[in-house]
């Protein structure tokens, strides 16, 4: 069993992606992942609420442990309610 592991953390915005590699120990989590990117300090104005990390477009807790090749992802906060958005769309067309 190897004793580190290699993945990336993600955020990406509308008009930019910012893409870190971070190597960790073996039996790291996400948040701890997150942490080790700077992504955070990188980011001007960002807050990252550990309820909106995935990995690889699915959803995970702060405590999942990250895996060889990981791709942490950071969400960002809805713009549009997608109901709201399903029903100006409906109305429009």
């Amino acid at each position: 069993m190897p004793d580190q592991v290699t993945v990336e953390v993600v955020y990406a915005e509308a008009s930019r992606q910012v893409v870190r590699r971070v190597t960790l120990a073996a039996g790291s989590t996400v948040l701890q992942a997150v942490e080790a990117s700077g992504i955070e300090a990188a980011v001007a104005g960002l807050v990252i609420d550990p309820a909106q990390l995935g990995i690889f477009s699915r959803k995970a807790v702060p405590g999942h442990i990250v895996e060889e090749g990981d791709r942490v992802e950071i969400y960002r906060p809805l713009t549009l309610d997608p109901k709201d958005a399903r029903r100006r769309r409906a109305r429009e067309g």
